[in-house]
């Protein structure tokens, strides 16, 4: 596995019909810091991601697993990865973090029996610092999305690598994000949806976050199919020249140096 820091994008697909498709890979996200392995909500296909990966990721290999809200896409493969990852629980060890509701309540996502496997398991709450080995993350403010749901904040050499994900746009965003060295930011709907329901960013929300920001680099990922058809290399070109930043559209397989 390469050892140098690094993110790399198992699967850009949001949003449920390019997931059932598969037009874009559904896997969540690998991110190498400071000697530890973590998988960023492995979606449907993570494990499989992960070994077809060049160089393949050993999943045996992880040391936590994060989920930023409890929704199938961003959570499928988390079972199966913590078997994995503890050797069906004869290695005990690895730490989740999640919120509340992927673990307790009726539409919890991680299975009983899999739980003491595991060495530890942190709940993620709003605006909070968390611990892994000799670096820490921050959740951010609580996203507007049907389930509980944070954005995830890095801290690497005092530098924010922050993840964005699924929400509807509000101003507090900006806030909560601001400084962002590196941003990722989930991007399912190229216009907005009519219907209140759905609570995605659209391109209009991501250039206002972008603009606000203003972060060395920003990733789009997450992509529904009004995104795909806008062929988000173009999108992230087009932002590029009006706002005066680094925009780049995420692919599946793309490594992420920091």
């Amino acid at each position: 596995m390469d050892s140098d820091d690094h993110i790399k994008f198992l699967g850009t697909a949001g949003a449920r019909y390019v997931v059932a498709k598969q037009l874009r890979y559904s896997a969540g996200t690998f991110i190498k810091i400071k000697d530890k392995n973590i998988i960023l909500d492995p979606g449907p296909g993570t494990l499989v991601r992960c070994a077809k990966s060049r160089p393949p990721i050993d999943v045996t290999t992880i040391d936590a697993i994060i989920l930023s809200h409890a929704h199938i896409d961003h959570t499928n493969d988390a079972n199966i990865l913590i078997d994995a990852m503890t050797e069906g629980g004869l290695k005990k060890g690895g730490t989740l973090f999640a919120p509340n509701d992927c673990l307790f309540g009726r539409n919890a996502v991680i299975l009983n029996y899999l739980r003491d496997f595991l060495e530890d398991i942190k709940i993620l709450e709003e605006n909070k610092k968390y611990q892994i080995g000799d670096f820490t993350f921050n959740t951010s403010i609580k996203h507007r999305h049907p389930v509980e749901t944070y954005g995830i904040i890095f801290d690497f050499n005092g530098k924010k690598i922050s993840f964005l994900v699924d929400t509807n746009y509000f101003p507090e965003l900006i806030e909560s994000y601001k400084n962002s060295y590196i941003l990722i930011l989930n991007v399912v709907r190229y216009k907005p949806h009519k219907s209140s329901k759905v609570m995605h960013l659209s391109i209009h929300d991501a250039k206002e976050i972008i603009s606000k920001i203003r972060p060395e680099k920003t990733v789009l990922t997450h992509f529904g199919w009004s995104m795909i058809k806008a062929k988000p290399w173009e999108v992230a070109e087009r932002l590029t020249s009006e706002l005066g930043v680094e925009v780049i559209a995420a692919s599946d397989g793309m490594s992420l140096e920091f």
